[in-house]
């Protein structure tokens, strides 16, 4: 099964030193980057994502990513 594609460029998101992010790893969450419950009775499970600075990271859109949860380009390579 593969994962919607929310869209197809990285989220830029601040992060707080400390805190935990769980990530959408199904692409249907109505709330992304970040998991809503929507992966319920699917086999995805969000991805935690710790940060350790206060900092903007790049998330990925596109669920393709073999960075996951953060984006790595692969956006760049879909149709």
């Amino acid at each position: 099964m593969d994962a919607h594609i929310a869209q197809k460029s990285p989220y830029a998101t601040p992060v707080q030193a400390g805190k935990d992010y769980y990530w959408c790893a199904c692409g249907l969450s109505k709330a992304q980057p970040f998991c809503d419950g929507s992966h319920k009775g699917s086999a995805f499970t969000p991805t935690k994502f710790h940060a350790t600075e206060d900092k903007t990271v790049y998330f990925c859109g596109c669920k393709q990513s073999a960075s996951q949860p953060l984006c790595d380009g692969a956006h760049k390579a879909l149709a």
